[in-house]
């Protein structure tokens, strides 16, 4: 079932050329750390363009139960009133993060280092998604952890009365993990440094350093390693959302495989560790364009022209580039089914642990569509049929992720027989204008009663 309520069955059909300008929502990641920088920071932050999808929501609500003062203007317009580093106060109720792994695992490191208690939970999904990769980094700034069997939620986090600052090597490339240690390393005296070997979204580090923290960059033998300096004051800022990459793609992506369409994504952030899925669609000869590119508030940003692209070929996408479309693969997977010869995939163990295991979710919807499809524990690939030749005509099971639902959707769109979608309920946690966004383009999707 939803997330947030009952089933809601969708399908999607085949349709004529996807044209128009897709106006996607703000950044779901920058939208998640504007509110929490927002209330560690002294003073107003204001915020326009701000995700207002229920993970974003539910944030707010969060950042509200800590003490800060959150108001929604309007049309996106946000301002949070901030209580300052280790300002937070304990919340009176559990912390509901709904279905936002980013949001509950950003929070507890925001949190962990204030000599406060709080306990979170979350919706089925969240519920079954392993907390100690994020529990664990945060022991060791004197942070207690207790929570259900396999460090899942609901979990109670008993902040560190005398935080010490660490020095923790990433085990596996995860933005959500750096962030966290990052953010609790805001509380905790002294340098706290974070060691990835593989780049992640740089999010965090970019909109702390805009807050006036001492933080700092480089690369080593290693890795990067990024350090922090702790207990400074943050100073509130203005901040306008980039259109978010991850929601872009899906419009970007029918257009892609639905004959004669042509599509304009307008204001697109192009962080270089968020862009992996357009050099990867443009690898497979997509017929995709940055046009007026510039900065806006710190991060590379572009409007994205996407056409309709028959001659589309599979290719080996490079491991490397894992870590800057992992949220991307299960539309990419999509594109695969239409796409000639065989895409692999490989060094995506974290899509095993996502909102659902995005791998086995997407491989049991593309069998049931008529492609093939193989998968190891950190790897898969998609055996393209070509333009014109994907079957269709099956019932996907969404899982309770809202990409795997938008990205079945996106299937039907070009596939010989309407593709359905047991629940398409979570797509309102990341992307709540898909529907209208997408049926304004031209696309055929409906909510169904089967």
């Amino acid at each position: 079932m939803s997330s947030h309520g009952e089933p809601i069955p969708m399908i999607s059909s085949a349709c004529g050329p996807l044209s128009g300008t897709a106006e996607v929502p703000g950044d779901k990641s920058i939208s998640h750390r504007s509110l929490i920088l927002g209330a560690m920071a002294v003073g107003e932050t204001t915020i326009e363009g701000l995700l207002e999808g229920q993970d974003v929501l539910d944030t707010a609500k969060a950042m509200q139960a800590f003490g800060a003062e959150v108001t929604n203007h309007g049309g996106g317009r946000w301002s949070v009133q901030g209580v300052g580093v280790g300002g937070f106060a304990e919340p009176e109720n559990v912390i509901d993060c709904g279905n936002s792994g980013t949001g509950v695992r950003l929070i507890m490191g925001a949190m962990a280092t204030s000599p406060i208690v709080a306990t979170f939970t979350g919706d089925a999904s969240l519920n079954g998604r392993p907390m100690a990769r994020v529990t664990d980094p945060l022991a060791l700034f004197g942070t207690q952890a207790v929570g259900r069997a396999g460090g899942r939620l609901p979990m109670t986090i008993v902040g560190a009365q005398d935080p010490l600052p660490v020095r923790y090597e990433v085990p596996v490339p995860s933005a959500q993990v750096k962030s966290a240690v990052l953010l609790a390393g805001l509380n905790a005296p002294g340098k706290t440094v974070v060691v990835e070997a593989e780049a992640t979204r740089d999010h965090t580090e970019r909109m702390l350093a805009g807050f006036g923290a001492e933080i700092t960059s480089e690369h080593k033998d290693e890795g990067r390693e990024i350090t922090l300096t702790g207990q400074p004051e943050l100073k509130p800022q203005h901040i306008d959302v980039p259109r978010d990459p991850s929601s872009a793609a899906f419009p970007v992506c029918a257009a892609l495989i639905v004959p004669g369409s042509d599509v304009l994504v307008p204001g697109i952030g192009l962080n270089p560790t968020r862009a992996g899925l357009f050099a990867t669609l443009r690898d497979m000869g997509a017929d995709l364009t940055y046009e007026n590119e510039r900065e806006e508030g710190g991060e590379p940003v572009a409007d994205l022209r996407a056409r309709f692209s028959p001659d589309l070929k599979g290719i080996e996408v490079p491991p490397a580039r894992a870590a800057s479309m992992i949220d991307e693969y299960p539309v990419l997977s999509v594109v695969a089914s239409f796409a000639q010869g065989k895409t692999m995939m490989a060094g995506v163990k974290e899509l095993r642990v996502k909102e659902s295991d995005r791998i086995d979710a997407m491989a049991k919807g593309l069998r049931a569509n008529g492609i093939e499809v193989d998968e190891g524990p950190d790897w898969w690939s998609v055996t393209g049929r070509g333009h014109g030749q994907v079957p269709g005509g099956g019932l996907c099971a969404s899982q309770l992720d809202h990409r795997i639902a938008m990205s079945f959707l996106i299937l039907g769109m070009a596939a010989n027989a309407p593709v359905r979608v047991d629940d398409g309920g979570p797509i309102a946690t990341s992307f709540p204008i898909f529907e209208p966004l997408m049926e304004a383009l031209g696309a055929q999707v409906s909510r169904s009663t089967a």
